[in-house]
């Protein structure tokens, strides 16, 4: 019915055409069972089969420092969503089956990729495959897409990758735990995209704990244990003072967020505007935070609390923040790093400041496509927020 061109499931381009010309174009590239490339570093743990799982490099057919953009989420936010999955078809990922405690103790390949993930620059590597990479793309809700795959025979390492000192002394002290661990790097400024994988990969921890964590699972551990660290710390802060509007819309996805004065509280709510009647889905915490997973929102969820709480930390401030999430039609799975990064985008800029909720509202009714009233019928920290008597009322 649609033929390609007339773009009936709402995107502005199709992904089943842009897959096969990218088949066509970098085919002779593939035509064999070794590639040379530059992996940007990237690395992928599958969760299939756990504790037995898929681990490898993801390179392109192609070398130079460039190719470091084909996994970097934080500069994809202003780009065309084509341009992203041409980037991410791209990579090549290559397949070794181990058991996820072999990250305790690992053998030559095992070694090879943790050093990968390790790397700071990306690494020249030479590979060779059982057969030819087939061009299966895997979408997942957490994890950017993935191109061509096939099972690794051999991998070599040209030169020695870059690990920065502080990475060394993380992953060499077999005593420091993971949640440290994580925290120390995040505190030093590294991206959270190599942080995820050295966790992935079972490089930091006690000795006797370490082991291979799937990539789309630790994604959203990263950002929990993070998240709760900054949580801990905005606690001891005072509240915000106004009512504050922060927005941003890309990549068919669209976060706009609320902030009210109050003690730390913080809610997601998620609508798929694919039919009329969305459904809207949430989960929220109190100041205390959550103990149980976010199961409605999933990754989602923490990828949006993680800038959420940045902002706060670095405002030295709290507040009760409700995140409205809006995915449309012409969302194609990326991954939950677009709500972190847009949430990011939106905070960056100067917030809309109000004197009351109401203002608050009214103002998000220009910026979202379902009603506000629709979202705060769903709301149990609006709820809560407009219900409670504080104690300084009578005052």
């Amino acid at each position: 019915m649609c033929m390609g061109h007339r773009f009936l499931c709402g995107r502005s381009f199709c992904p089943i055409l842009l897959k096969a010309r990218l088949s066509l174009s970098i085919k002779k590239l593939l035509d064999a069972l070794e590639i040379q490339g530059s992996s940007p570093p990237s690395t992928f743990v599958g969760s299939w089969g756990y504790p037995k799982v898929t681990i490898g490099p993801l390179t392109p057919p192609i070398k130079g420092r460039e190719t470091c953009l084909m996994d970097s989420p934080e500069k994809w936010i202003h780009m065309a969503m084509d341009e992203i999955l041409r980037y991410r078809f791209m990579l090549v990922r290559g397949k070794i089956r181990v058991g996820v405690e072999e990250a305790r103790n690992p053998g030559r390949l095992v070694l090879s990729v943790q050093e990968i993930a390790m790397s700071t620059n990306p690494v020249d590597l030479e590979v060779d495959f059982k057969r030819k990479p087939s061009l299966k793309p895997v979408f997942s809700p957490r994890e950017a897409p993935m191109g061509f795959s096939a099972p690794i025979k051999r991998l070599f390492l040209e030169g020695n990758p870059k690990i920065q000192r502080k990475i060394d002394y993380v992953t060499s002290d077999v005593d420091l735990k993971a949640n440290e661990a994580v925290i120390n790097l995040y505190r030093a400024g590294f991206p959270q995209r190599q942080i995820m994988r050295i966790f992935s990969l079972g490089l930091i921890g006690l000795k006797s704990k370490r082991r291979i964590v799937p990539t789309e699972w630790s994604i959203t551990a990263v950002d929990d244990i993070i998240g709760k660290t900054l949580h801990r710390e905005i606690l001891g802060y005072p509240e915000i003072n106004h009512y504050l509007v922060f927005g941003c819309k890309a990549l068919g996805n669209n976060v706009q967020i609320l902030m009210m004065p109050s003690t730390w509280m913080f809610e997601v709510l998620e609508a798929w505007i694919l039919t009329t009647k969305p459904k809207i889905y949430t989960d929220y915490e109190y100041t205390r935070g959550r103990k149980n997973y976010a199961e409605n929102t999933a990754g989602a969820y923490y990828a949006v609390r993680l800038p959420v709480l940045e902002y706060l930390s670095m405002e030295r401030r709290q507040a009760a923040v409700i995140a409205f999430l809006e995915v449309y039609r012409e969302w194609v799975p990326l991954g939950v790093w677009r709500f972190r990064e847009i949430a990011r985008e939106a905070l960056k800029k100067k917030p809309l400041r109000f004197e009351t909720i109401k203002e608050a509202i009214r103002e998000l009714n220009k910026k979202l496509k379902i009603s506000p009233y629709f979202w705060l019928r769903k709301s149990e920290i609006y709820r809560s927020f407009t219900s409670q008597t504080k104690l300084t009322s009578f005052v």
